[in-house]
């Protein structure tokens, strides 16, 4: 592995360079992946690995859109797209990339079509670090590895395809063969990943759901509407409200921080702007340490593990999500962020 100093603490990565796609097609020349779930990580992991060359199969529900879905993307019913119960017992390799709902329901089909020898691999450490509540304990004649993309399936799916790749973290939570950890590396290169850093399955989840619910997700969009509001309430006009708080930060400012880091970014505006973000961000910073407080500690504790599982096993989960999102869908800032979208030149015309 290559070392990386990461802010003055050294870390071990592992690159394309040194695990090449040879390599990974060497570890993985004799295993059959199946992919169990065809949603939000399993067409992107898929399709990359089909395209990288790999024996590829999906484990899906019959007749739902995302078995049709898998047909328009090429997968052939009966000769590369199963039943999952069927799938599962074809593979050498089980890609469990179900939602941690359905993961927890559809475990019972998953353990009895493992054989002795396969490999169990997750995208997300949820199943197996809150087994109290999922009751997901592989058997011990499996390896169990994670490797998991830092983004959306569908950037996963775009940067593979632009060259860029995206990092992923990976770790081994059983090695049975003794070959889990080239397996898992494998398997990492072998979806597009740009560079693996190692992780263990407790870390992951730990981070993944305080990341999902603060900065990535929960935080952006409250802080957001906080703003909007904020400017609306002080006689901004909506485009104005929007363009000040959603538009300049995801058109212009996050992209050049991604390029070059926040203190270019601030070294790199004016005068005026420099000042006051310098002096604002301790402030923002210390007012929300206590939510993070709280929200890291009902990750840990499992709190958030069982709301989770409890709304989305609920029969009626879809139709009340549906609820949820026409709420954000049709509240005035995010139809002003449509008008706004709809002016950019790319978009002028559809």
């Amino acid at each position: 592995m290559a070392k990386i100093d990461f802010g003055g603490i050294i870390e071990e990565v592992v690159t394309r360079q040194e695990f090449t796609l040879d390599k990974a097609r060497e570890v993985l020349k004799d295993e059959v992946i199946a992919v169990i779930g065809y949603g939000v990580q399993g067409p992107a992991q898929a399709l990359n690995l089909r395209d990288n060359g790999f024996k590829v199969i999906i484990g899906q529900r019959d007749g739902g859109k995302s078995w049709d879905k898998a047909i328009a993307d090429g997968f052939v019913p009966g000769e590369t797209l199963f039943p999952i119960a069927e799938a599962a017992a074809k593979g050498t390799m089980i890609k469990y990339l179900l939602s941690d709902a359905a993961q927890m329901m559809l475990w019972p089909v998953i353990k009895e079509n493992l054989n002795e020898g396969d490999c169990l691999y997750f995208s997300h450490g949820f199943s197996i670090v809150y087994k109290e509540q999922t009751k997901i304990v592989p058997p011990e004649n499996v390896d169990v590895i994670l490797v998991a993309p830092k983004g959306s399936g569908t950037n996963v799916r775009r940067n593979f395809l632009d060259g860029s790749g995206i990092n992923s973290s990976f770790a081994v939570f059983q090695d049975a063969t003794g070959r889990a950890m080239d397996r898992c590396m494998a398997m990492g290169i072998a979806i597009g990943s740009g560079y693996l850093f190692p992780t263990t399955f407790q870390n992951e989840v730990y981070s993944d759901l305080t990341g999902e619910r603060g900065v990535l997700m929960g935080c952006l969009a409250g802080v957001m509407e906080a703003q909007y509001n904020l400017l609306r309430k002080n006689g901004h006009s909506p485009s104005e409200a929007f363009n000040e708080t959603v538009e300049e930060l995801t058109q212009s400012l996050i992209r050049l921080v991604a390029e070059n880091g926040m203190d270019w970014m601030f070294g790199n505006c004016s005068t005026t702007a420099q000042r006051g973000a310098l002096d604002w961000a301790p402030r923002f910073r210390d007012a929300v340490v206590p939510v993070f407080d709280q929200l890291y500690e009902s990750v840990t504790s499992g709190e958030e593990t069982r709301i989770s599982l409890e709304s989305n096993s609920q029969p009626d989960y879809a139709e009340k999500l549906q609820v949820e999102l026409d709420a954000i869908k049709n509240s005035e800032m995010w139809r002003a962020g449509a008008a706004v979208r709809s002016l950019r030149p790319e978009n002028q015309g559809k």
